[in-house]
């Protein structure tokens, strides 16, 4: 198969086993490709460099693609047996530029790549032996294996593209060149930009639920817009086109930029786009693996701030209302050029797809009717941040895909690059990054004195989000007594007078008992698997706010706002962390403490037993385990053969209880007698779930 001529598959026509060799024929495809890519790294120490301070080195990526697959089809209950647990928990999480990622170097002992290597070997053995025997039907719906399958294919894609950003941004001397990641040669001056008419139309975006192609769950729900006339730039801003803003001192003006814009210049100290090299005999440009002349008639490379501050510079100079477009403007361009998705192309119809080079070209090289580069070249940022469609729903192999861009920090990109492949080259897809991200992105301007919509939401709308958040920190129903409170009071009472150093609240949903709990230990580690839950619990450890909405009746929603201080927990805030993690195959850094609480996780864990078979090891002498569990086993969350109670043996009924006593009994003793403690939870202003927690407590031996 031609690594550079490979498009996403259809999923709901043709034959099934014709369909397996074609899917099987993708993956290995993809994975040949993602290596080829870290061919480029010149020695193993290499991978352990940090190209940018905000983001893990490359051996975490090498891994995590890998990681992904096995990851998720556990979740997906395709896979019951584990490749390699520890790398699957250490490249499991921390792919994103976010605030909250853990990147202290301290806490990683990366391996080597040959380790690596054979575990991504053995990640594509079990794979391969996976797509040629599991069963297979069409079509392939969002909760067939197959489609897991599709989602670590497409991940892997993604990560192609990112990790490239990243080499490019690692010491030349570290990289070889290789034929097949061979640049453009073509350069010279642009020509001179214009702004052409687009008329005004209705726009249509959002998958329906069997669109043929894979999507990520961003994709999916429908939004339907009329687009104004506007008038678009023929070309993408070229390199010579920004030279006019940095030699105009547009990177020393606040004028030009938005106070966020500004905030992150001054940081960086940037004087002129990050992939511009300044030297003695002139400009150059670092490409992915070496310096060139500076192709003046090539796409610049901003991130959206800077891309901003242009169009307000050019605004001023111009006296026409300039900015960037609107997702549903650049999908209004794109519809009026007619551009198939990739599986109808017999070749690429712009740089895209890894089709023609491994770097951007001149941006009149490809027309598309009177506009140039509509899709390829470079992304192409927008002034949309990204929003959930109408109907939008979160698969649940993979709930932290689309949910923390949710936050009016993520802004969209359109158009794809020269290496966007797979799903990223399709019309529906919807990447976003934060403003200050470095893709290979660029960016065409528009005259409109249309205000942009912004989709800006602040409140939580996520149902079962909503829930926890007032479960945790609302007001109580009924005269329950709040249950993240009551699981951190009896353990602070149960640890009068032991050892307080640390403690961990596994499963800490969207935070409030770490707070709690902060009132007594030295420093409190909140971890939880659901993106959902720990993104609200990051908000309210670094905002020290929460705001939701909770239905009241039907689609009539009531909006709550609720403070750390409100609740007296405002000065506990530096004692508190949270991570997202798995409670079954925990990082080996989670270790070392006096305390660990479980409330309400073991019977939604897949493999409760793993769990407390192993939590000794990250407890220290005589400290204590705290499980508090209604005992709801559900095989939609746990096999029934991993239940601990719930079931009979021998005719005789076996509880939650018995379960725990077995498992834990070879390093616990179990202190006092296990104590109810009541729980309500509210779905609407009429319907409440009103639970009693079975409390017990477990000293280590």
């Amino acid at each position: 198969m031609d690594l550079r001529r490979t498009h996403t598959i259809i999923l709901n026509e043709g034959e099934a086993e014709a369909k397996r060799a074609e899917i099987l024929a993708y993956f290995h495809a993809t994975y040949d490709l993602d290596e080829k890519l870290y061919e480029t790294l010149k020695e193993d120490r290499t991978f352990t460099l940090r190209a940018d301070p905000l983001r893990h080195p490359l051996i975490f990526y090498f891994g995590h693609t890998a990681a992904f697959f096995i990851n998720k089809l556990t979740i997906a209950r395709v896979l019951e047996k584990r490749v390699n647990p520890r790398f699957e928990s250490l490249f499991a999480v921390g792919v994103d530029e976010m605030s909250w990622d853990d990147l202290e170097p301290a806490h990683y002992d990366w391996p080597g790549r040959q380790e690596v290597k054979e575990f991504r070997d053995q990640v594509r053995q079990v794979m391969d032996q996976l797509i040629r025997t599991l069963p297979l039907t069409l079509p392939i719906a969002w909760e067939d294996p197959f489609y897991g399958i599709m989602m670590g294919i497409e991940h892997e894609r993604i990560h192609l593209e990112t990790s490239s950003v990243l080499i490019r941004q690692l010491p030349i001397d570290q990289l070889r060149r290789l034929e097949f990641w061979e640049i453009c040669r073509e350069s010279g001056e642009p020509p001179a930009n214009e702004l052409l008419p687009v008329p005004g139309g209705e726009v249509l975006l959002g998958k329906p639920v069997d669109h043929p192609l894979y999507g990520w769950d961003n994709e999916y729900g429908r939004r339907e817009a009329m687009v104004d006339g506007f008038s678009a730039s023929k070309y993408l801003v070229s390199n010579r086109e920004f030279l006019a803003f940095v030699e105009e001192g547009g990177y020393r003006e606040p004028g030009w930029w938005t106070e966020e814009g500004w905030n992150w210049r001054s940081f960086k100290d940037a004087q002129h786009p990050l992939f511009w090299v300044e030297r003695e005999q002139g400009w150059g440009l670092r490409t992915m693996l070496e310096v060139i002349e500076l192709p003046w008639n090539w796409p610049v490379e901003v991130n959206y701030l800077e891309a901003k501050a242009f169009c307000n510079w050019l605004t001023a100079k111009s006296g026409k209302p300039i900015r960037l477009p609107s997702e549903d403007e650049a999908n209004r361009l794109r519809d009026l050029a007619d551009i198939a998705d990739p599986p109808a192309w017999d070749r690429a119809p712009g740089n895209i797809n890894l089709e023609y080079w491994a770097s951007s070209c001149p941006v009149d090289r490809f027309a598309f009717g009177a506009f140039h580069d509509v899709i390829g070249n470079v992304w192409q940022w927008t002034e949309t941040p990204i929003y959930p469609f109408q109907g939008f729903r979160i698969h649940p192999w993979y709930d932290d895909f689309s949910t923390p861009t949710f936050d009016s920090r993520h802004n969209l990109m359109s158009g794809g690059s020269w290496i966007s492949t797979g799903n990223e080259a399709t019309r529906a897809s919807r990447y976003a990054f934060r403003r200050h991200f470095f893709q290979h992105a660029g960016f065409r301007y528009l005259e409109s004195a249309k205000p942009v919509e912004l989709h800006q939401d602040q409140y939580e709308t996520d149902a079962l989000a909503g829930q926890y958040c007032d479960a945790h920190y609302g007001p109580g129903h009924f005269g329950v007594p709040n249950f993240a409170r009551s699981c951190a009071e009896i353990c602070l009472e149960l640890t009068n007078g032991r050892a307080r150093g640390e403690a961990l609240d596994l499963g800490c949903a969207v935070g409030r008992a770490s707070f709690e709990l902060a009132r007594g230990f030295e420093k409190v580690t909140g971890v939880d698997f659901s993106t959902r839950f720990f993104r609200l619990a990051v908000r309210m450890q670094e905002e020290g706010y929460l705001r939701y909405a909770l239905p009241e009746e039907g689609e009539v929603l009531s909006y709550h706002e609720l403070t750390l201080a409100g609740l007296g927990l405002e000065e506990l805030r530096g004692k508190v962390q949270f991570f997202q993690g798995d409670a079954c195959n925990l990082q080996d850094k989670f270790t070392g403490y006096d305390l660990v609480l479980a409330a309400n996780l073991i019977d939604r864990l897949y493999s409760p037993r793993r769990f407390l078979a192993g939590i000794h090891q990250r407890i220290n002498p005589g400290g204590l385990l705290v499980i508090a569990s209604p005992y709801s086993w559900m095989t939609e969350f746990t096999e029934k053969q991993e239940w601990l109670g719930g079931y009979r043996e021998a005719g005789e009924p076996v509880w939650g209880l018995d379960g725990l006593g077995t498992a834990l009994s070879p390093h616990f003793r179990m202190l006092g007698e296990p104590r109810d403690v009541p729980f309500v939870i509210r779905e609407t202003r009429r319907k409440f779930q009103h639970s009693v927690a079975e409390l017990t407590v477990w000293e280590l031996k």
